[in-house]
């Protein structure tokens, strides 16, 4: 592999080079920007920035673009970590719970997790009524084995641009 561009682990089989890495860090700080400007800041012109984005798009590298929101200046004040254990580990058992906890929108993310705790969720509610009312609709939805709460007190770091690594050399 050339020092120039490495491998996206995508079906597409297309590489990354330093050009779409910078358009990716750029994009992530600001995805409000014009084509002509984030090509400004990359070192090209805006129509083979633009192509670039668009094929970033197609191979599905970017997801799409949003506005990120205070959630306390909208009334979300309270974010909450919850460790979900499971005793059934089938497979109608797992869409079931996903399709309930992905119907929630308090739920903002929800992973698998390896070790002792099956599931966690990150839960942003406003107030700790609207967490006992999403805690109770939650048991509702499936059999749990256990439910552990914590509540985040401050938030120290919260970024939403992955650290674009950089290009590999051969």
């Amino acid at each position: 592999m050339s020092e120039l561009a490495i491998q996206v682990p995508h079906e597409s089989n297309r590489r990354l080079d330093a050009i779409d890495r910078k358009i990716l860090m750029v994009l992530q700080e600001d995805a409000s920007l014009s084509v002509a400007e984030i090509g400004d800041r990359v070192g090209l012109s805006s129509t083979p920035c633009w192509k670039r984005i668009q094929r970033l798009e197609a191979d599905g590298v970017i997801l799409r673009r949003v506005a990120l929101v205070d959630q306390n200046k909208i009334g979300l004040g309270i974010t909450v970590f919850v460790s979900v254990e499971s005793a059934d580990h089938s497979e109608a058992w797992l869409k079931k719970f996903a399709d309930a906890v992905s119907a929630m929108p308090e739920v903002m993310e929800v992973y698998r997790m390896a070790g002792d705790v099956d599931y966690m969720l990150r839960v942003v509610v406003a107030d700790m009524q609207s967490y006992d009312v999403f805690y109770k609709r939650l048991i509702a939805t499936v059999t749990l084995k256990n439910v552990t709460s914590r509540f985040a007190m401050e938030k120290i770091k919260s970024v939403t641009a992955l650290p674009v690594p950089a290009v590999a050399a051969a």
